[in-house]
């Protein structure tokens, strides 16, 4: 008659193995990471997005606003970065100053 529960063998690590197993996982996730990071730059630099597409993924990524600046500094590495021009920077800026300006109150308490 066979048991239903499963029978497990306890194996007992070196030192050295747990070492290794953890450096291999370790690996795996940094690979896994760099993966992403890749992703996240094609999407970045991808000219199939749009503009505020591109722009929020370099927010995203970065965990920064854009700025409403027109003359912030970090206008210049947000254009390199994305491939977005200056002047097409500035006019998402523009589009979201108006766009704070004319949302309806109750849209700024709900979101």
């Amino acid at each position: 008659m066979s048991s239903a529960v499963p029978t497990y063998i306890d194996r007992h690590f070196t030192g050295i193995e747990l070492l290794a197993d953890h450096r291999e996982r370790l690996a795996i996730e940094e690979e896994e990471r760099e993966r992403k990071r890749t992703n996240q730059f094609e999407e970045l630099r991808s000219e199939v997005n749009a503009v505020p597409i591109r722009i929020r993924a370099w927010e995203k990524m970065h965990g920064l606003r854009l700025p409403s600046d027109p003359a912030h500094p970090i206008l210049r590495v947000i254009a390199s970065t994305t491939g977005i021009s200056l002047a097409r920077l500035r006019e998402e800026q523009q589009a979201r100053r108006v766009n704070q300006v004319t949302r309806p109150r109750s849209e700024e308490t709900n979101a």
